[in-house]
């Protein structure tokens, strides 16, 4: 019998500052999410709904299946535990065992050592259970995660394979990317909604604007690549009805207000090469314009960007220079929301406001802040308040 038959324990890692943003979309696909720990929410469901989270959760880093928990404070504790959990139910008889341990605030804190113990007793009650002396580890690639935190291990299996900020629509990532994933949340924590305009001035590549494009039609951001689930042993073949339910609902009558502009015409040809490959060529604007002439005839429209920064093309002093031009340009657009991610500690100083909100993010590794200025309600609206 297969593990992926029955009900599994499914965990969500999500990157650190988004953790609220992937647990509103769980609940969006009716689940009904723990709370997170870690970067780390779990739910309840079977392998459809391994396979479903993959494909619909845009804010996520990846899936993974719990296959079990365990107090180790000794690596005799650790190898009894692993080696106990019924691997034949897992994983065939030629996998290719992967394992990466991560620890905090442990006893057990040598990841080397954790990855050889853990890989020692898979192989060990793999042996036992096919009645073999070897494992050729010629097949299908399992990627177990033994993570273990204040002394409790956990074991996963992952499911995503490439993490999921990879739609494959980016050919080329350009210079300092934005992942596809944090330009997601940075939408989903803005007020933007897609009958709202919304402009990115510094597009680049093009990440933010198709991202925003493919929550605008209802585009299930994970339905144009495959994941490393659909290549394991005996799970149930669902990938073909998730595909059909993405497809079903995919809003293609919306007509959106979806900008990007850059200063560098080698971006917005890679922008356009992007949004064609992602399907939403057609919904998107973008232009090769300099964000000092920034300006639109609609009102109340959103600007979600991702300046250049120190550690990001410039120096500070050209950093610092543009911030304050780009404070001056959003001053005449008074009407609108901005929302900006940045590095730069000093960046509410230059732009020449302070935020009505700031969050904590991460563009990869690199510690951002998500600056948040709403515009002021419409007076109609003040008068029904």
């Amino acid at each position: 019998m297969s593990i992926f038959d029955g009900q599994l324990k499914i965990e969500v890692a999500a990157a650190s500052g988004i953790e609220a943003v992937v647990k509103r979309e769980l609940l969006t696909l009716g689940y009904t999410p723990s709370g997170a720990s870690y970067g780390r929410i779990c739910f309840d469901g079977t392998f459809k709904d391994v396979v479903r989270a993959n494909v619909f959760l845009r804010t996520a880093n990846r899936v993974r299946i719990v296959l079990g928990t365990c107090h180790a404070e000794s690596f005799d504790e650790l190898f009894d535990s692993v080696q106990s959990i019924r691997w034949q139910d897992i994983l065939p008889k030629d996998a290719r065992i992967i394992v990466e341990a991560k620890s905090q605030k442990s006893k057990l804190f040598a990841l080397r050592s954790i990855q050889s113990i853990s890989k020692k007793a898979i192989i060990s009650s793999m042996q036992r259970a096919y009645h073999i002396a070897e494992l050729p580890e010629s097949g299908t690639p399992y990627n177990i995660e033994v993570s273990i935190t204040d002394d409790i291990a956990t074991i996963t299996l992952d499911t995503s394979g490439d993490g999921l900020h990879k739609r494959g629509y980016r050919t080329y990532l350009g210079d300092a990317p934005l992942r596809e994933t944090l330009a997601s949340a940075m939408l989903s924590l803005s007020v933007w909604k897609p009958d709202r305009p919304l402009i990115d001035p510094f597009c680049g590549s093009g990440t933010i604007p198709i991202e925003a494009a493919l929550m605008g039609l209802n585009i299930a951001s994970g339905m144009n690549r495959s994941f490393a689930c659909e290549s394991f042993y005996g799970a149930p073949s669902v990938r073909g009805e998730v595909q059909q339910e993405a497809e079903q609902l995919i809003r293609r009558d919306v007509q959106l207000q979806i900008s990007g502009f850059d200063i560098n015409p080698d971006a917005i040809q890679l922008a356009m090469k992007h949004a064609e490959r992602a399907g939403v060529a057609h919904n998107i604007h973008l232009q090769v314009a300099d964000m000092h002439n920034l300006s639109s005839h609609r009102p109340r429209g959103v600007i979600v960007t991702n300046p250049p920064y120190g550690e990001r093309l410039m120096q500070n002093g050209e950093v610092e220079a543009l911030y304050r031009d780009f404070g001056a340009v959003c001053k005449k657009m008074n009407d609108w929301c901005v929302y900006v991610i940045t590095s730069h500690v000093g960046f509410e100083k230059h732009f020449g406001k302070r935020a009505d909100k700031v969050r904590k993010l991460y563009n990869s590794q690199l510690e951002c802040n998500f600056y948040q200025y709403l515009a002021p309600l419409p007076q109609d609206s003040r008068k029904k308040i």
